[in-house]
């Protein structure tokens, strides 16, 4: 019987015996018998359900793996469990006090009679911060960072309004007061007023300012009111005002309560402002 005909039984008895089971695709070289030449086994594949390659469809369709949340990484908080890398730690406790240089066993004992975490407050420190928390502490405090950076993310919206010299009073005054809606939700606001048609473009921002003067409301300025496109119009940008200028304003009208009022308001919705940087032209409005 040719060498042929034997592996050809071979390769036969094989899919007999292992029929229904997965496998893969595999060089006929791992079946070949010592007597055939070289380019008969290079020339053809079979069928082995013996063979550790791994299929390509597979690989693709194989779920990704989770990646879990590393206490250590970059600007994360959370508790970092029972492995404690130093050995010597500085330890604070729940409320605040400080407990001084403790052995990572002492920490562990610490936090199975209390039932509390450890979470890293500075590694670059010698030694190194932990801190005992509750699980109630850390996702108030994962609540609290999260609000930051969320504050910090958010651009500020800037509004922009835009109207002639010669507006009537009525007009005007609905302007404002949609100036007024704009600042108190925390946005910016870009008025430009133009010289009217025919008109003489004398003292554009010192009517621009006398404008701004007649809003019910205190404001800041991120730009003072000034002379743009070579005289013919005047800008400024408009802000929420700050603690500071409301307590002044307050001062000025001679009311102390008024003033620890105001203050108190505005420390509870004042946001840091950025930079202005984006522009949202919502509400872009010109009137002859």
């Amino acid at each position: 019987m040719s060498p042929a005909c034997v592996r050809w039984m071979l390769s036969r008895t094989l899919r007999a015996v292992c029929a229904g089971a997965r496998g893969h695709w595999a060089p006929a070289a791992t079946l070949a018998l010592p007597g055939d030449g070289p380019n008969t086994a290079a020339s053809s594949r079979r069928w082995s359900p013996f063979s550790t390659d791994v299929d390509d469809t597979e690989q693709a369709l194989a779920p990704a793996k989770k990646t879990k949340h590393d206490p250590k990484a970059p600007g994360a908080f959370g508790a970092v469990g029972r492995r404690i890398p130093h050995r010597h730690v500085q330890v604070i406790s729940e409320t605040g006090e400080n407990l001084g240089t403790m052995h990572r066993a002492d920490v562990l004992r610490v936090l199975d009679e209390r039932g509390l975490k450890l979470v890293l407050l500075s590694e670059r420190k010698d030694p190194p911060v932990y801190r005992l928390m509750s699980g109630k502490q850390i996702h108030e405090e994962q609540l609290r960072l999260r609000e930051r950076q969320k504050a910090k993310a958010a651009p500020v919206q800037v509004k922009e309004l835009t109207f002639s010299q010669g507006i009537a009073p009525h007009d005007l005054s609905t302007k404002l007061k949609q100036v007024e809606g704009w600042l108190e939700k925390k946005n910016h606001v870009r008025i430009t007023l133009r010289a009217g048609r025919g008109g003489p473009a004398v003292n554009l921002d010192t009517n621009l300012e006398q404008m701004v003067e007649q809003m019910e409301v205190t404001v800041g300025f991120v730009s003072k009111p000034k002379a743009i496109r070579d005289g013919q119009a005047a800008m400024c940008v408009l802000r929420p005002p700050s603690a500071k200028e409301l307590s002044q304003k307050a001062k000025d009208h001679g009311d102390p309560s008024q003033s620890d009022d105001a203050t108190s308001r505005a420390a509870e919705g004042q946001t840091a402002a950025p930079p202005v940087s984006a522009t949202d032209s919502d509400a872009n409005k010109t009137l002859s």
